[in-house]
């Protein structure tokens, strides 16, 4: 297929990388000529606006940081909207607000587009390997002409209803992703105190019913000091503040949620904003005094 793929991140820019190496031919738009070029220079094609690549593929890929980064590049000046031929597949991998992921598929049926909203879960080591979980919201028939998209860029493919259901998909990922980061933090946090050797802690607990993927991957991380970016707190925090909106309006209380935000927020206030989210364990040292 003709892929384009709208924004060149930590996420997308391995992504467009996967999509060259399962034989697609690939077109890239992004703001930061930096990012662009490196993707050319591996077999890409660029086009100036989203509208011109749009016009020039049969399905575009976006991953963006925000509900309103993918609201301008499809539906703003030069955005994908106005340059798409009917029948365009649009796949927005980018975690947004459930209700935006359906307004913007109702605008884009409008104008023959078939879209869908396909946030993914696996972080940058997932995006480079082509490992993600992709999970998936909008017409059936729309998924299945994906399928050759997905491939190329996860392991596990799930189709969880209509439009908007990929996204409220997405933060019950969060929720349980967070929590279980923030429990791994404070796990670790307790073990260095308690002066107990970091790597033998990590197999010990990473062999028993308390085994996860944080634990597994950002627990090492943690006991290194090695908080450089593979998903950022700012964005994490973003999805958190998206799913207790949406639990908010559904009645849903999310307390442990509620209080791992804030522990975030503490984060962010002490200058981590645009580190990675294995960070959280600076957080609970300081509550430590350490």
């Amino acid at each position: 297929m003709r892929v384009g793929v709208i924004g060149l991140g930590i996420m997308g820019a391995p992504m467009a990388r996967n999509l060259l190496k399962a034989g697609h031919a690939v077109v890239v738009h992004g703001r930061t000529p930096a990012r662009v070029q490196p993707l050319v220079d591996a077999g890409a094609t660029s086009a100036p606006t989203p509208a011109a690549l749009a016009a020039d593929v049969d399905a575009v890929v976006t991953c963006l940081p925000d509900t309103p980064d993918v609201e301008l590049v499809f539906a703003g000046p030069s955005g994908i909207l106005s340059g798409a031929r009917p029948g365009l597949l649009a796949i927005d991998m980018s975690t947004i607000a459930p209700a935006a992921a359906r307004a913007l598929g109702e605008r884009a049926a409008a104008a023959g587009i078939a879209f869908l909203d396909a946030p993914v879960s696996g972080g940058e080591v997932g995006a480079i390997a082509g490992t993600l979980s992709i999970m998936v919201g909008g017409a059936a028939d729309a998924v299945e002409r994906a399928r050759p998209i997905f491939a190329a860029l996860g392991r596990q493919v799930t189709h969880m209803g209509p439009t908007g259901q990929g996204q409220m998909t997405k933060l019950v990922n969060q929720v349980v992703g967070a929590t279980t980061l923030a429990a791994v933090a404070e796990g670790l946090t307790l073990a260095a105190r308690a002066g107990l050797d970091p790597a033998a802690v990590v197999q010990a607990v990473g062999s028993g019913a308390a085994t996860s993927w944080a634990l597994t991957n950002l627990g090492p991380r943690m006991q290194r000091r090695d908080f450089a970016p593979g998903f950022m707190v700012r964005l994490q925090q973003k999805d958190l503040r998206l799913a207790l909106a949406a639990a908010a309006g559904l009645g849903v209380p999310l307390p442990t949620t509620a209080l791992v935000q804030q522990l975030f927020a503490a984060l962010e206030a002490q200058g981590g904003a645009d580190s990675g989210t294995q960070a959280l364990v600076l957080a609970l040292e300081a509550l430590a005094g350490r």
